[in-house]
């Protein structure tokens, strides 16, 4: 594994950018994430948008369903190994939030500058077909 990437990250900033240049924030400018490289291999990854109201019950997977659904919606997490190809850190996930990602493997090309982690996406389409980048840049948190 690669010794420099492993320790725990702190989310900077979430940015989709489109084709044309237009940058937005999915989960908000203050975002909060955490991003976790094991040196045996092991990954996690969790990020939400900040500030989310609590649901109107103690039971996690109880109360308005409606509810839970955007609570949700408003938070993105992922858990399962990586490895290091390149320019590219590879993530093969176990299971995540987002089911459809379940037992995928993603490529995120990565730059590496003045302590900033910038992990990419490729380009994807999403509704409106215009093709988009999701980027996100981590800090290291544990020092």
């Amino acid at each position: 594994m690669a010794d420099w990437l492993a320790g725990t990250w702190k989310l900077v900033a979430w940015r989709r950018i489109t084709g044309d240049g237009t940058i937005s924030y999915p989960l908000g400018t203050d975002a909060r994430g955490q991003l976790i490289y094991t040196p045996d291999g092991r990954m996690a990854v969790q990020i939400s948008q900040s500030n989310r109201p609590p649901l109107a019950t103690g039971d996690p997977l109880g109360g308005d369903a409606q509810a839970r659904a955007d609570a949700y919606s408003s938070y993105l997490a992922y858990f399962g190994t990586y490895e290091v190809q390149n320019e590219s850190v590879v993530h093969r996930i176990d299971g995540s939030l987002f089911p459809d990602w379940s037992t995928q493997e993603q490529v995120r090309p990565f730059t590496l500058e003045d302590g900033e982690l910038v992990l990419r996406t490729p380009p994807m389409q999403v509704s409106g077909g215009t093709p988009v980048i999701n980027e996100l840049a981590w800090t290291r948190e544990d020092g």
